[in-house]
């Protein structure tokens, strides 16, 4: 493992941690799009279904177990949580998500390494995480005001994605035939889709501001 490849995960670990620290303490989930959430847990879900059959290190059986965990636990404490659910904006948080759930699938049984169930899983995975946080930035854009915790996980799951392409950059040129199409182009669309957010969060970083997205 490289360093980008462990800052990309700690960035990841990071962002988790952000939103139930926000969740938890302040028993608020206010800014916190319910359907990026859910299309989380079904990320991981698909994603880590060799789990229990497929050991690689001890490292990486508690990285799933924890973003499977902490992915279902926000879900539950947003829709089941007598207080904090009582914060989750359900009006402004309408994001049709089964736009992006079926066309992700349908791509993933025509474009993926190896037509296993695993595989195809796999990389329906890797498509539905590159739009997966589109629920959550309609919702922000909405919003406008944006606290202080939300803006830094938004943040924080962006710079994750980063660092796992200067992960891939690395190990292309220090690795003979390292060559994963799939995953580079999932990657590249996700962190894009941050990028207008990042103008705006670092601009009020800057000025010492409250970030505001514009309408």
């Amino acid at each position: 493992m490289n360093i980008f490849r462990l800052a990309g995960d700690m960035t990841h670990l990071a962002s988790v941690l952000v939103l139930l620290l926000k969740i938890h303490t302040i028993k608020s989930c206010a800014g916190i799009s319910l359907k990026t959430q859910e299309l989380y847990a079904i990320v991981f879900a698909s994603r880590y279904l060799d789990i229990f059959t497929d050991f690689i290190s001890f490292y990486n059986t508690l990285m799933k177990l924890i973003f499977l965990g902490s992915s279902f636990s926000i879900v539950w404490y947003m829709r089941s949580h007598k207080i904090v659910r009582r914060s989750y904006d359900k009006d402004q948080d309408t994001f049709r998500y089964y736009f992006l759930l079926l066309p992700c699938l349908l791509l993933a049984l025509l474009i993926h390494e190896k037509f296993t169930f695993k595989e195809v899983m796999w990389t329906f995975s890797l498509y539905l995480e590159a739009v997966a946080i589109l629920p959550q930035l309609v919702l922000l854009q909405r919003t406008r005001n944006i606290d202080n915790l939300t803006g830094q996980y938004v943040v924080l799951l962006g710079a994750y994605r980063g660092l796992y392409i200067l992960n891939w950059i690395y190990r292309y040129f220090t690795k003979p035939h390292y060559v994963h199409w799939i995953p580079w182009i999932s990657g590249i669309v996700q962190t894009l889709l941050y990028a207008d957010f990042f103008y705006y969060y670092f601009n009020s970083w800057k000025n010492n501001k409250k970030l505001h997205l514009p309408a």
